[in-house]
């Protein structure tokens, strides 16, 4: 397009998408340059920039100080890296990319109820090992008629409860809210539904209201068989809790795509076997990025187009 629209990219969230909003932008890669360098790009583009796009759980400051700033389009759903307060006193509205990786994010979260209720990790080790010419392996839990409890029952957990009800799994779930249209129970408290569960499936997104709600209460509530399984956001789990709990024998084991402060994991949870630790890969399919790109490109044309945003959010 001729006269193409300045847009700031924050950080190096997607490749590909990355790539096609050069040929289609004006793009200047924010997360290219040094300090000084980034706050000469800030001054320069003043004024004739009103796009940017980042990464939802992590994004430079300093487009905030961008005073022709009028949209952050985000690629993922929880926007606990959006610094809301400082987009909303400066007019910024912001955009997430939510609905295209509800799918692929429940089936990691059954792959995880599955790997850790019949302990489907060490299976594998043991018959490396040779284990099995020595003797069977120890016995797994089955899943029909055990009570799944969804912590944050909204798209992503409705779509693993579909995916799991085939599996004979009973379910409950808490919100801040009941849902009128759901049939199984909604427990008033974390702790209350983690005592009528016995794998607790966490699906909360990030952020103060929800940071380290998930603690040794909680987990001591669900009980010595009991699972913890997170794919929401690593912040709203009590690491520490979490660690003491396993190693008490407070819960059985627990199954986690998502930490704290990633990369960095727990040194104690590297060590235990009734752990499976996957690298945040809920959403980590071809289809499901490249749609996830799609959509703040999506966004980003609708805005220059109409004005419009298909998929705002906000920090509430």
């Amino acid at each position: 397009m001729p006269d193409k629209p300045s847009l700031v990219i924050a950080n190096n969230f997607h490749a590909d998408t990355i790539a096609k909003l050069d040929a289609r932008y004006e793009t200047h890669h924010l997360w290219r340059l040094s300090g000084s360098g980034r706050r000469k790009l800030i001054a320069e583009l003043d004024g004739r920039c009103e796009a940017a796009a980042s990464a939802s759980w992590v994004c430079d400051e300093l487009v905030y100080e961008l005073s022709s700033l009028r949209v952050l389009s985000c690629f993922g759903v929880g926007v606990d890296g959006i610094n809301f307060e400082r987009a909303g006193e400066a007019g910024i509205a912001v955009t997430n990319t939510p609905d295209v990786l509800d799918d692929a994010v429940a089936d990691i979260a059954i792959a995880l109820i599955l790997a850790t209720t019949r302990d489907i990790v060490n299976a594998d080790r043991f018959v490396r090992a040779g284990g099995w010419r020595e003797g069977p392996f120890p016995f797994g839990m089955g899943l029909a008629g055990r009570a799944l409890g969804v912590l944050g029952l909204g798209r992503i957990g409705s779509a693993v409860v579909r995916r799991a009800e085939p599996l004979g799994l009973r379910f409950a779930y808490h919100n801040r809210r009941a849902k009128a249209d759901v049939a199984f129970p909604c427990y008033d408290s974390p702790r209350e539904l983690a005592q009528h569960s016995d794998i607790l499936l966490n699906v909360l997104p990030g952020g103060a209201e929800t940071h380290g709600i998930v603690d040794l209460e909680v987990l001591a509530a669900l009980g010595p068989e009991g699972i913890l399984i997170n794919v929401g956001r690593g912040s709203s789990v009590n690491e520490s809790a979490l660690v003491q709990a396993l190693r008490r024998g407070l819960i059985a084991g627990a199954g986690l795509d998502v930490y704290a402060n990633e990369p960095q994991v727990p040194a104690e949870l590297l060590t235990m076997d009734n752990v499976v630790l996957l690298p945040h890969i809920g959403s980590a399919t071809r289809e499901t990025r490249a749609a996830m790109g799609q959509l703040v490109i999506d966004n980003l044309d609708s805005w220059f187009q109409s004005g419009k945003l298909l998929t705002e959010v906000s920090g509430n």
